[in-house]
C-alpha cells in the first residue's frame, strides 16, 4: 500500500488525502470526495463548493481545469468522515493516523533562520568568486614578466612584419610577400596555408625569423605564446636593394649609405 499523505503547508501538522482514505477503506476515490462534500455541507449547515470556499482543516487541490483533484483533511475532519464507515474501514484509518502522529514534528523555520541560511549561501558564493579572482590575478602577475621579456625580444633587433616592410620600402605588402615566396625566403603553413613561416634559405641568411609573441586566450584570459613572422634588419636592407634598386633612397638609407654612388652592401650577392 503506497502512502499518499500530504500536508497543507510545509512543516505543518499532518493531513490525510482523499486518495489515501480511498485506498485504506477500499472505496472509490470519487465516492470519498462525494462523502467529504456531504460532510462539510452538514458541518456548515449549508451546501458548500469546496473549490471556491476555504475551510480550516480542509485543503482542496485542483487540476488544470479547476476541478477537484485531491482533498486533504486534518485529523478532526478525517475522524468525522469515517464515523459513518464500517468498523474495519475506521480501524485502518485510525491506525494510519496513529502512525502519522508517532513521527516527530519538524519545527518550522523562522524568518531569522531563513535569512541566516540565505546569507550563508551567499557568503559561500562570494568566497568562491574571490578565490577565482585571486587565482586569475596571480596568473596575470606571473605572466607579465614573461610577456615583457618576449616583447623585448621581438623589438630589440628592429624586426618588422611584412606590412611595415612594404611601407618602409614604398612597394606595398603584396609585392614583399610575393618576393619572399618566390625567392624561398618564406613559405606558407597552417590549415589554410595563410601563415608565413621562414624557409631554410631565409633563416640561413638571417633575412627573416619567427619571433615569440604573448597574447591572452580569448576564452580563459590565460597568457599564451605564439609566433610572428618578422623580417630582420639585414633582410630589410637586402629587400631594399632587390625590390627598389641599388641606388634607391630606401636601399641607401637602410644600408647606411648617405652619398649617392658609394658602394652598397649585397649589391652583387644573390637574393
Amino acid at each position: 500500500m503506497s502512502s499518499i499523505t500530504t500536508t497543507s503547508a510545509p512543516n505543518s501538522s499532518p493531513m490525510m488525502s482523499s486518495k489515501e482514505i480511498a485506498e485504506l477503506t477500499g472505496k472509490r476515490h470519487d465516492n470519498v470526495v462525494r462523502d467529504i462534500k456531504d460532510m462539510v455541507s452538514q458541518i456548515l449547515g449549508h451546501s458548500s463548493d469546496l473549490r471556491n470556499e476555504q475551510i480550516q482543516g480542509v485543503t482542496v487541490e485542483k487540476d488544470h481545469r479547476g476541478f477537484i483533484k485531491v482533498i486533504h483533511l486534518d485529523h478532526s475532519h478525517t475522524i468525522t468522515l469515517i464515523t459513518g464507515y464500517d468498523a474495519r474501514q475506521r480501524k485502518r484509518v485510525v491506525d494510519r493516523w496513529l502512525e502519522l502522529e508517532a513521527k516527530p514534528a519538524i519545527a518550522p523555520e523562522t524568518p531569522e533562520m531563513l535569512a541566516f541560511r540565505a546569507i550563508t549561501a551567499l557568503q559561500g558564493k562570494l568566497e568562491v568568486i574571490e578565490e577565482q579572482a585571486k587565482l586569475q590575478a596571480a596568473m596575470l602577475e606571473a605572466a607579465q614578466p614573461k610577456a615583457a621579456a618576449l616583447d623585448a625580444i621581438s623589438e630589440a633587433e628592429g624586426d618588422i612584419g611584412v606590412r611595415d616592410a612594404g611601407r618602409e620600402l614604398g612597394v606595398g605588402v603584396s609585392k614583399v610577400v610575393a618576393f619572399l615566396l618566390d625567392h624561398k625566403w618564406a613559405c606558407r603553413e597552417g590549415e589554410k596555408k595563410k601563415k608565413l613561416r621562414p624557409a631554410h634559405y631565409g633563416l640561413s641568411q638571417k633575412y627573416c625569423r619567427l619571433v615569440p609573441k604573448a597574447y591572452p586566450d580569448r576564452h580563459t584570459g590565460e597568457t599564451c605564446i605564439g609566433h610572428d613572422f618578422k623580417i630582420t634588419t639585414r633582410g630589410l636592407a637586402r629587400l631594399a636593394i632587390l625590390l627598389c634598386g641599388t641606388n634607391s633612397e630606401p636601399a641607401r638609407r637602410l644600408n647606411g649609405m648617405k652619398e649617392k654612388g658609394a658602394p652598397v652592401p649585397f649589391a652583387k650577392t644573390p637574393a
